[in-house]
């Protein structure tokens, strides 16, 4: 039994082996007719899909170049239409323009968007802003299936790159105009980053009436940054797209509503603080449409004619000084409209950063009335006496004076030029220092003929006079006198070279804008005139000042144009330059109007406002000056006769050196009424005695003037060499000059000769015939006949002298 079993066992295991075996071989044959079958189907699957793929890529492709094409025929209209801002040295917008399309629209940048205003907005009106490529599939999909089946509500599915797209181009919402959208929206991602594009969401959306941007909704709902916004301002601000005549409700109660369901959602999503969200819900907002900014608007304008492609211009202008002067200025006009005096403009630099601080073109720009929105500061004028400092400094350097140098104060003609002084006085031999401070007229012509009108000129031009470069070959001795054509800011920006030790640089309107530096006097000559612009007791002191009181230490100078159509007053201490124009922009001159009494006291008034300790500091005297005694009467090194002395200050190895020559000994008789020269003196009964030794014009302004001086006894009759010098001088006429004079006026010719004291009498000739006796020093006039003229004149010593001159009528 158990064998039994054992064999069926083993008949069973063997067939079982069998079986196994049949079966492999037939799956080894169909493995291997199976694996033929696969390969073909991968090898169909995968040419399928590889047609599916170069299906897709080309029609991908397709799209793409497609797109570009479109994008080129079609490019995104202007991103860069903004407003044009002009902000103060504190940032504070000053003044602002209407872009192109007459909106109100403030670029607002990157670095301006806050964490809670990007936060917000993102929230608000696109979510996934970052995950998208300008369409949400997700939101089109909902919009569809809800505008399909919801008749009541519509829902929109704008991203903020369509809403950016629609900003730019509005058009009627249609779905032809939302697939130009969504085109629009492509090119925008195409273009831009994700940052820009919301920066350009930021500075397009509308916020009422003409509005239109975060920043410019700051300014004009809150008059602040949109950096400075509260969380409630922000969300305020981010309704009013979605209800813009909302701003204009009287019943602030709907707006406040709005406000806190936005900020309720915000809880309920915790996207801020609770304690953030509370302070924002219990928040007060005082919101009111302000007018446009125009706390500067001439040098507004001028900044933004300066930089027509910025949308932001930073200036050097500090607020504070910019108002307060400003408000000044126009106070201090009014009362001076009743002498026919309607404006004035001031330039304030400030000396430490050679930056303009402050800029008024007008009293008023709004007042249309006085030609208020003329910029004066831009406008040429005659500068009437400012440009002196200059001249004397230059003097100063070439070492023709010193501080206290005699220069000459008599009538002089120079080629038929006569100038005058202010006072139309003369004081015969003066102080460089009192010449400059009491702004004489004919030592500063006298002066400008030593130095040369040429290089008088090269130094303004050196100093940036535009219109004087332009005119430098038509200018004459008269420039010193205002015959040039000069404007405010020219002449402030000479008088901080003062300031600045001698260096000439332009003051800048930019913070990042530095002009070229170069010297136009040296350092001790800038000092030097300063000190002397610094003195109180001159005639141009504002009589209605008080010396002691109330005066800013400052230098200053005055000018007043021939005529009285300009008055001027430029002043500067360590500080700053400020430069005063008062007068009519039509040029209507005024009796009253004159620098001393209508320029100063504004420019003192700003000075006390600005800088209100500017006595604690001054300029410190340089190591290259130094200090020696001289004579009172001649501002020379002393020689042994001098006897009154002061002291002086110099540049040594540049200032004059020479001895003083206001003496001079002269042999004469013992009765003193005789003099003699060493060629004709007598061997005995004379006398050596010192005489003053003046220039000859002034002598003869002296006997003119019938001022009393030391006279020295006419000379030895019998001499033969000194009748042979000295011969008279024509004063009256230029030798060489064609005189015009028109016909039928009776026009008269002056004739008039300087002479030495000792000559009593005239003979005046015309053409070598005698047409008059004079006395010395007296004024002849007569009609001359036309052509070329030949006049003589000879003294009682038998002295002549000739010259030629040629008449013309018209």
């Amino acid at each position: 039994m158990r064998g039994l079993i054992l064999k069926k066992l083993i008949l069973l295991k063997s067939i079982i082996i069998i079986i196994i075996v049949i079966l492999q071989s037939q799956m080894i044959e169909m493995t291997k007719i199976n694996f033929r079958n696969y390969r073909i189907i991968i090898q169909n699957y995968f040419l399928r899909v590889s047609r599916w793929i170069r299906a897709l890529f080309f029609s991908l492709l397709s799209i793409f170049l497609l797109f570009i094409a479109l994008n080129f025929l079609f490019p995104l209209p202007n991103t860069n239409d903004y407003s044009q801002i002009v902000k103060s040295a504190e940032g504070d917008i000053l003044y602002a323009t209407l872009n192109s399309t007459d909106k109100w629209r403030f670029k607002t940048n990157l670095n301006e968007v806050t964490p809670t205003l990007k936060k917000t907005i993102l929230h608000k009106e696109d979510k996934y802003f970052y995950y998208h490529f300008g369409i949400n599939p997700v939101s089109v999909g909902k919009a569809i299936f809800r505008n399909l089946f919801n008749n009541d509500k519509r829902t929109g599915a704008s991203t903020i790159s369509m809403q950016v797209a629609r900003m730019l181009q509005p058009k009627k919402r249609t779905y032809f105009n939302k697939i130009i959208e969504v085109f629009r929206a492509f090119q925008l991602e195409f273009a831009y980053s994700k940052d820009e594009i919301l920066q350009l969401y930021i500075n397009l959306v509308p916020y009422g009436g003409n509005i239109e941007g975060v920043k410019t909704a700051a300014y004009f709902y809150f008059h602040q940054k949109p950096e400075a916004l509260s969380l409630a301002q922000i969300t305020l601000l981010s309704i009013i797209p979605n209800f813009p005549n909302i701003i204009y409700s009287k019943d602030e109660t709907e707006l406040y509503i709005k406000r806190n369901n936005w900020l309720k959602r915000f809880a309920k999503k915790r996207l801020f603080e609770e304690r953030i969200i509370q302070d924002a819900l219990s928040e007060i907002i005082q919101i009111e449409r302000r007018s446009r900014p125009m706390m500067a608007p001439h040098v507004s304008i001028r900044a933004c004619r300066e930089n027509r492609q910025s949308t932001e211009i930073e200036t050097s202008i500090q607020i504070e000084i910019q108002q307060k002067v400003a408000q000044i200025t126009k106070n201090y006009i009014q009362p001076l409209r009743y002498s026919n005096i309607s404006n004035a403009s001031v330039l304030i630099i400030d000396n430490k950063t050679n930056k303009i601080a402050a800029y008024i073109g007008s009293a008023d720009f709004s007042d249309s009335s006085s030609q208020g929105q003329v910029d004066g500061i831009k406008a040429i004028r005659s500068p009437g006496s400012t440009l002196k400092p200059l001249l004397y400094a230059q003097a100063i350097d070439q070492g023709l004076i010193t501080p206290k140098t005699k220069v000459v104060d008599v009538p002089i003609n120079y080629g038929g030029y006569y100038p005058g002084n202010y006072d139309d006085k003369c004081r015969g031999l003066v102080t460089t220092e009192q010449a400059l401070a009491q702004s004489l007229n004919i030592p500063a012509v006298w002066l400008l003929n030593e130095v040369g009108n040429n290089a008088f000129i090269k130094l303004l031009i050196k100093a940036n006079f535009k219109q004087i470069a332009k005119d430098q070959k038509k200018l004459g001795l008269s420039t010193i006198l205002g015959g040039c054509g000069v404007n405010l800011e020219e002449l402030t920006n000479l008088f901080s070279a003062f300031a600045n030790k001698g260096i000439f640089e332009k003051a800048s309107l930019y913070p990042n804008k530095k002009n070229r530096s170069v010297p136009i006097v040296s350092e001790a000559a800038a000092y030097l005139i300063s000190e002397i612009l610094t003195k109180a007791e001159r005639p141009d002191f504002p009589s209605n000042w008080s010396h002691n009181t109330n005066a800013p230490k400052i230098a200053w100078k005055t000018g007043t144009s021939y005529g009285r159509r300009d008055a001027w007053s430029i002043g500067y201490n360590v500080n700053y330059t400020v430069g005063v124009w008062v007068g009519n922009f039509d040029g209507t001159g005024t009796p009253e109007l004159t620098g001393a009494n209508i320029a100063t006291p504004l420019l003192f008034q700003i000075f006390n406002t600005i800088d209100q300790h500017s006595d604690k500091t001054w300029f410190a005297p340089p190591k290259t000056i130094d200090y020696r005694e001289v004579c009172s009467e001649s501002g020379h090194i002393p020689d042994e006769f001098c006897t009154d002395l002061s002291i002086d200050s110099y540049i040594p190895g540049i200032s004059p050196n020479q001895r003083c020559q206001h003496m001079k000994e002269v042999f004469i008789d013992i009765k003193e009424t005789k003099s003699y020269c060493r060629t004709c003196k007598p061997d005995k009964n004379i006398i050596r005695k010192l005489y003053r030794n003046l220039p000859m014009d002034v002598i003869s302004f002296y006997e003119e003037q019938n001022i009393p001086y030391q006279k020295i006894p006419p000379h030895n009759e019998s001499c033969t060499r000194i009748f042979s010098q000295n011969a008279p001088v024509i004063t009256s006429l230029g030798d060489g000059l064609e005189y015009i004079l028109i016909s039928g006026e009776n026009q008269q010719i002056m004739l008039k000769a300087n002479t030495e004291n000792s000559v009593k009498k005239l003979w005046w000739y015309l053409d070598d015939k005698l047409i008059a006796t004079t006395q010395a020093n007296e004024k002849f006039f007569f009609k001359p006949p036309a052509g070329n003229l030949k006049i003589s004149c000879t003294d009682d010593k038998g002295r002549n002298t000739d010259i030629w001159i040629s008449i013309k009528y018209i």
